[in-house]
């Protein structure tokens, strides 16, 4: 059975168009191929083409996770970001580097580094559901603050007014800590790591501090 031909729809110009190929069937350059095909054959000037270069090329450059910050940044709401502010700097060495007032003298956003890592915090905003440990009465969330000299930096906590939750003691995974909770709420396991413990020995000393049954 002969096959149907195919027959096509095209307009007298680009019949035209398509008998300028050459005998092996391809266009003999790319602007014929585009009209052939109804394509855009204006061409950009070199400027716009450098301009759309460069934008891609910016736009690569953009990192996703920005410079400075690591992939999980804890974000803090408290009652008295200001005095929150002061209160970091003096328990933990924090640096200030950015805050963001709001009209009413609330900080609207803050962001401070301690150590190798960045804190976001900011007042809290009931009427938005942005609440305090205070307003909520307490929190189920805790963060853990590696430090060098652990006995210091949780003696410098308490001064500044942080209330002790834990006491300070070597622990049998490795670490040296103890748990203080800030003045708004926010409760910080302030360690040192002191030695490394494998799985198997974690266990051996969990179940060796377990009452006998």
């Amino acid at each position: 059975m002969a096959k149907a031909k195919r027959t096509t729809h095209r307009s007298k110009a680009a019949k035209k168009l398509y008998a300028k190929r050459d005998k092996g069937g391809k266009f003999k350059d790319i602007q014929t191929f585009k009209r052939a095909h109804g394509a855009d054959v204006k061409r950009k000037s070199k400027a716009e083409r450098g301009k759309a270069a460069q934008a891609r090329s910016t736009a690569s450059a953009v990192k996703p996770v920005p410079e400075g910050y690591h992939t999980v940044t804890p974000y803090l709401i408290v009652n008295g970001a200001a005095r929150a502010l002061d209160f970091y700097r003096k328990a933990f060495g924090a640096k200030e580097q950015v805050r963001m007032p709001g009209p009413d003298g609330k900080v609207m956003h803050a962001e401070i580094q301690i150590g190798d890592s960045k804190v976001m915090l900011a007042d809290e905003f009931p009427q938005m559901g942005a609440k305090s440990p205070q307003s909520i009465g307490g929190t189920p969330v805790g963060i853990c603050l590696y430090v060098a000299r652990v006995d210091a930096v949780y003696e410098q906590a308490i001064a500044a007014g942080a209330k002790v939750e834990r006491p300070l003691k070597d622990q049998f995974y490795g670490d040296r800590s103890g748990t203080v909770i800030d003045p708004f709420g926010h409760k910080w396991t302030i360690a040192t790591h002191i030695e490394d413990v494998s799985p198997d020995e974690m266990q051996k000393r969990m179940a060796a501090m377990s009452p006998p049954a």
